[in-house]
């Protein structure tokens, strides 16, 4: 079974700041072990050279080229025809790293509505309301009468704007207490609420959470080993976002849909549903340039070229590509999450031909040196400045601040140039050791944040400022420090490199203070 991480009662994960200090702090609690059964299917893909799968190696440096010039992809694998064909993380992003999936974790709950309805369990036909009887309203409108399991699958609930889960004590008594005003199945409303009931309808429905439902179902035929899945306080697996797992486990996902199910001659998912849930059951734009306005099926979105996907904020990526027999798994932190799909389609598709292709030896090692060496780039800037001197081994206090910040320091590294951050946040002391031109792994609690895995890197960007570069790296976040220092002052200036909302926080300015030598 998967691990699961227990959301705090009053917890925000919606915007801004608060949900970043959620997720990166449940992260931080770690799995547990992931029991396999003496039974389990082989589960590792295969690994094939690009063109004996119909690619060229020198395509897919094309594409590797082109996704380095994206601020910031992670990770990717691409499998033809049932191969890896070429794989790569961004350092100090790895392969055995989980990464949080965001909403590409819809995906899974919809293959857990899917096995439960094959095992007879429930309907997407059977309505919401009678799976909740000591949680509905006393009056229930007839909208919400006629919400049906497929209408939250389809993201068709007949909301006009999302309930708001996160503040409350009974999520599920929430979400029926909301209004809906639209007739359920004719309104498209993208409802991460939706896809939590569809996660609490399982757990009725089954006895068992939606993690331990999938566990031997599907997460350990697939060889998902330690995943790990928030719950909301009332124990209940967020259906909505949550799930972290690595990046060939995303890609097995997408390879046993492209199979329609099956996985080693074994059907795990009816291809029924496998067909069901990744078709056209919701019409939700026209733009035919934008893959966010092809159609949705039940947690999966419709694609541009006949494909389909799961997908999560800041661009984690499962796509399948059934006319081209491929899939292809991303994990990164963008902005721009259309940006990274018109790399697949404008680099990676054209390139995929019906045949083999001729070996082509010297273009596969110049992919494989070129995949062996990716690496996020370091904070650029100088080892030191002529400022450095008099400031670092300072100590600068903070006054009273809603960031708890009383105090920070730069302290000179063992390495040339490096430098240690320190912080004392809430009357605990906090360090982050830059690497100069490389990045230094260690763990850290920032903030409220819990500790966990990070690598950092800094340098002096100007005279007068020394800039920091955090990546929380089984997550998509990154957090810059810079620290502008001038006459007795320091002001310390935060960034997020992408948010549920503002990724700016407010400058501090600290004093100078008692030396920390």
């Amino acid at each position: 079974m998967s691990s699961t991480i227990k959301l705090p009662a009053r917890g925000s994960a919606g915007v801004g700041r608060p949900a970043l200090v959620a997720v990166l702090s449940l992260l931080a609690a770690g799995p547990g072990r992931a029991g396999l059964g003496a039974d389990k299917l082989p589960a590792a893909l295969s690994r094939s050279s690009p063109e004996a799968q119909g690619i060229s190696s020198a395509t897919i440096l094309a594409f590797v080229d082109a996704a380095d010039g994206i601020d910031q992809m992670h990770s990717f694998m691409l499998v033809r025809h049932g191969q890896v064909v070429a794989e790569g993380w961004w350092a100090p992003y790895a392969a055995g790293s989980r990464h949080t999936l965001f909403s590409l974790t819809k995906s899974f709950t919809s293959t857990a509505v899917g096995l439960a309805v094959a095992e007879g369990r429930m309907s997407v036909d059977d309505p919401v309301l009678p799976f909740f009887p000591d949680e509905a309203p006393a009056d229930p409108s007839d909208k919400l009468k006629a919400m049906r399991v497929r209408d939250l699958l389809a993201m068709s609930t007949g909301h006009e704007k999302e309930a708001s889960l996160q503040s409350e004590p009974k999520w599920a008594k929430a979400f029926l207490a909301h209004p809906v005003p639209h007739k359920p199945g004719t309104h498209f409303l993208y409802n991460t609420p939706a896809s939590y009931m569809l996660s609490a309808i399982v757990q009725k429905a089954t006895g068992s959470s939606l993690s331990d439902y999938l566990g031997t179902r599907l997460f350990e035929p697939l060889g998902i080993e330690k995943p790990v899945w928030q719950s909301n306080p009332e124990g209940v697996t967020i259906g909505g976002y949550g799930l972290h797992v690595r990046t060939e486990d995303i890609a097995r996902f997408g390879q046993l849909y492209l199979q329609k199910g099956q996985w080693h001659g074994r059907q795990l998912i009816p291809a029924s549903w496998v067909e069901a849930a990744t078709a056209r059951q919701t019409s939700n734009g026209s733009n035919p340039r934008s893959d966010w306005d092809q159609g949705y099926g039940y947690q999966f979105w419709r694609c541009r070229h006949g494909a389909y996907r799961g997908d999560g904020a800041f661009g984690q990526f499962c796509i399948v590509m059934p006319e081209q027999d491929a899939v292809v798994a991303i994990t990164s932190g963008t902005k721009d999450m259309q940006a990274v799909m018109n790399l697949v389609w404008e680099r990676l598709l054209p390139g995929m031909d019906v045949k083999p292709l001729r070996a082509d030896g010297e273009g596969q090692r110049r992919l494989e040196t070129r995949l062996a060496g990716l690496v996020v780039r370091p904070q650029p800037g100088e080892g030191s400045s002529s400022l450095a001197a008099k400031v670092v081994g300072k100590r600068y206090s903070f006054p009273p601040n809603d960031r708890k910040l009383e105090s920070i320091a730069l302290e000179p590294g063992a390495g040339g140039g490096d430098v240690t951050l320190v912080s004392r946040i809430a009357g605990a002391e906090r360090r982050i050791a830059c690497g100069r031109g490389f990045w230094r792994k260690a763990s850290l609690a920032y903030g409220d944040m819990a500790e966990q895995p990070i690598a950092a890197s800094g340098a002096w960007t100007a005279e007068d400022t020394y800039t920091a570069r955090v990546w929380f790296y089984e997550t998509p976040f990154r957090l810059t420090l810079a620290l502008r220092f001038d006459a007795n002052q320091v002001t310390l200036e935060s960034e997020f490199n992408v948010a549920f909302g503002p990724t700016k926080e407010p400058p501090l300015v600290g004093s100078l203070g008692d030396s920390t030598q």
